[in-house]
């Protein structure tokens, strides 16, 4: 019952909050950057040509559970991205951002649930063999509650080497 109450919560916000953009594909393959709940800074990174060129992807993430899964697929469908850089501001209630940190901290219990995360429903679908992917694969910058696009642009910099 609970499952369902979310989902019809979910779509009533899709119909009420209409989003435009999600996410935008950029030129790179080694860094994507999630700007949280943050849709002014996912805009303006949007808008800069030199960052687009240098990362694969700008997303929000705005769900502590099915937002992450879409993000294991993402990463484990581009082997060569290593970098996640987090900013932006999460989304009260959800903790999207700190669960993202927690998993890649901590990872899963045998529930599915990633363990320690502060968010009300934070258990994943993907299979522990794609989260285990996941986490070797990247490593998150933690720049939660950062929306300053140059010090983004510098930490992708050295990201980037």
């Amino acid at each position: 019952m609970d499952s369902i109450i979310r989902y019809a919560a979910g779509k009533l916000c899709e119909f009420l909050i209409p989003v435009k953009h999600s996410y935008y594909e950029g030129k790179g393959t080694k860094a994507a950057i999630c700007t949280l709940g943050s849709l002014d800074l996912l805009e303006a990174i949007s808008y800069s040509q030199d960052l687009m060129a240098n990362i694969s992807i700008v997303g929000r993430l705005l769900s502590e559970n099915n937002g992450i899964d879409a993000m294991i697929r993402y990463v484990i469908g581009h082997p060569l991205l290593n970098w996640i850089i987090l900013c932006g501001n999460d989304i009260k209630g959800h903790n999207a951002g700190q669960t993202l940190l927690s998993l890649f901290n901590y990872g899963i219990n045998t529930g599915g649930r990633i363990c320690y995360s502060t968010a009300p429903y934070p258990f994943l679908k993907s299979s522990e063999a794609d989260i285990d992917i996941f986490r070797k694969q990247i490593s998150v910058i933690d720049l939660i509650g950062n929306k300053n696009v140059e010090e983004i642009r510098s930490v992708l910099k050295v990201c980037l080497g």
